[in-house]
């Protein structure tokens, strides 16, 4: 809110003050009316644009003192600041006031034009008044004294003001200005721009009543003559004296038109120069911030491109129940929803994380590794789409295989009709080239996706090839692997732990920790995993201080040395670690 406030003064400050020096005194009031407006309008919307250039830069370390902790830390609550309650509290107030000033206003205006007689004149309505008033105007309401009117004492010029201010709707821009400055009464601005407006009304109604009679004299005369008879009308326009002397001049003035031109084009690096000041923004980083950046913008896209290929496609979730012989008796559905419809919890709990197919590449199976396929206990084969015996396999050459792909199969997932552990697609070039399966595709060509929610179909999920390069032991190997490695322990029965100890983590912490703003105190809280081979993996910071203390404990984690990893039963084993890390600026 700050950061608006004062971006939007400054603009509205810069803005007027050009408009003083360059535009107010020149006879261009069409251009005068639409700047004032485009201010307004520029210095609202401005605080909310925002280019951002990233630019390289060295890291410097300041030299902080870093702890780390054990994870048992007593938290202080934070107390509570009163102060911007009160504020707000204070401008809901004052805001309310003045709303209802402009509303009231408003009322007593329509309830002058309800009790009064009105007549048709052009495009106006005459709303005819029995105390002693000088022509004003509202919308396309003209307010005059009744007996001036039918004793014909109002000189045409006058009219001709008026109906000035009816034709060009310059109403709205004074309701325009009040509503601004009922929101941002506290700021003065607003009250020097509406002078100003109302001020380039009367040169607009002037220069069209010169232009209709042309007897400058004369119109000089009468408007110094109701000057100093007048009275200041809320949100209408009127004669008003302390502003007449301006009028009497522009109406003599004369400006070359390479003057104007050149005024106008002068507007340009003003503009620009705001922009470059309240807009750019120079982030400086460094050459792993710079990968952060590519690597979020890989994922918007990657995300983007998900998005438009699963559009409309419907997400069935499963759940396989199993009798005491481990085998499935049925699956509930516990999910249907659009794509569109899945929340990221839906997404990250069922594991919908599906990629979208790459452009396959054409590849053959070695004479060897064709000959294997023929094994029907071990594998079932589909052919272009379609299940066939094993047997067909001896119809084709490697040659005429354009792509294949396989996977593994669970045992509870093995069915009467395929009980092979292993089964694999191949793709001949007729086929591969008719469904253009060497092209990218933007959409999923079936309308529903089945999910069986149990931990054998993720392993399934991960294991599944694109191009079948490895031989059924390490299929075995890979798949019992992924069951005894993927388990996550949040305690186990021997804790990682850092090589050398904690004083050595406290240690190595110190000495990578760059911390970017010498005047951060706190605690940075991080989760990360210590994998079964002391690796560490999954980081997240859980809570931070800001000023990049977060991704700095992660930058400084990703430089740490294998951990001694966590044991169950005798095995080594995935662990869920959590350390918070104490910040203390010298």
């Amino acid at each position: 809110m700050i950061d608006f406030l004062l971006k939007s003064t400054l603009s509205l400050g810069l803005l007027y003050a050009v408009y003083i020096v360059l535009l107010e005194r020149e006879k261009m009031h069409q251009f005068n009316r639409f700047y004032l407006l485009f201010s307004l309008i520029f210095a609202l919307i401005i605080p909310f644009i925002a280019f951002e250039i990233y630019v390289e830069s060295v890291v410097v370390a300041n030299e902080v003192s870093i702890q780390a902790m054990p994870y048992s830390t007593v938290l202080v609550a934070e107390k509570t600041d009163y102060v911007p309650v009160l504020l707000w509290i204070t401008y809901a107030i004052v805001t309310s006031i003045l709303a209802l000033r402009f509303v009231t206003n408003l009322i007593k205006i329509q309830r002058k034009i309800n009790s009064n007689a009105s007549e048709k004149i052009e495009n106006a309505t005459l709303i005819l008044l029995n105390e002693q008033v000088l022509p004003h105007t509202f919308l396309n309401f003209i307010f005059i004294n009744k007996e001036e009117y039918e004793n014909r004492k109002i000189e045409a010029e006058l009219f001709s003001h008026e109906l000035t201010h009816v034709r060009q709707k310059h109403t709205l821009d004074i309701l325009i200005i009040e509503i601004l400055k009922t929101i941002f009464w506290f700021n003065p601005l607003f009250i020097f721009y509406k002078k100003a407006i109302q001020l380039n009304h009367e040169f607009l109604a002037d220069e069209n009543v010169v232009q209709s009679y042309n007897n400058v004299p004369f119109y000089q005369n009468l408007l110094l003559e109701k000057a100093s008879t007048n009275s200041n009308f809320y949100l209408a326009s009127n004669l008003n004296y302390l502003v007449t002397k301006k009028r009497l001049i522009m109406m003599t003035k004369t400006t070359s038109t390479k003057m104007l031109l050149f005024r106008k084009l002068a507007l340009i690096p003003v503009l620009s120069g705001m922009i470059y000041l309240f807009c750019i923004e120079t982030v400086a980083q460094n050459k792993n911030q710079t990968s952060k950046v590519e690597t979020q913008k890989s994922k918007q896209s990657d995300d983007k491109k998900r998005d438009i290929y699963f559009a409309g496609v419907r997400f069935k979730v499963y759940k396989d129940i199993f009798n005491s012989k481990n085998e499935r008796i049925r699956k509930d559905l516990i999910m249907d929803k659009r794509y569109e419809e899945l929340t990221p919890d839906d997404k990250n709990k069922f594991k919908i994380w599906f990629p979208v197919p790459k452009a396959l590449v054409k590849k053959s199976p070695t004479a060897k590794e064709l000959e294997a396929f023929k094994d029907n206990k071990k594998y079932a084969i589909w052919i272009d789409g379609k299940n066939v015996q094993n047997s067909e396999l001896n119809k084709y050459k490697p040659s005429d295989i354009a792509s294949f792909s396989g996977s593994a199969i669970m045992k509870n997932a093995q069915t009467k009709k395929h009980p092979q552990p292993y089964q694999f697609d191949f793709f001949t070039h007729t086929y591969f080239d008719k469904n253009v399966m060497g092209k990218e595709q933007t959409k999923y060509p079936g309308a529903v996706i089945e999910i069986s929610d149990n931990y054998q179909e993720e392993i399934i999920e991960k294991i599944t090839l694109k191009v079948m390069a490895k031989n059924t032991v390490e299929l075995e190997e890979e798949k019992n692997t992924l069951q005894t490695e993927n388990q996550l322990y949040t305690s186990a029965e021997k804790k990682p732990d850092f090589p050398g100890g904690l004083k050595a983590f406290y240690e190595f912490v110190g000495q990578n920790y760059k911390a970017p703003d010498a005047n951060v105190k706190g605690k940075v809280y991080i989760q990360f995993v210590v994998e079964a081979d002391g690796s560490l993996s999954n980081f997240e910071v859980m809570r931070d201080i800001g000023h990049g203390t977060g991704e700095e404990a992660v930058r400084v984690m990703k430089l740490s040395p294998k951990w001694i990893p966590g044991e169950q039963d005798g095995k080594k084993v995935r662990v869920l670690y959590s350390l918070p890390i104490s910040i203390q600026a010298e």
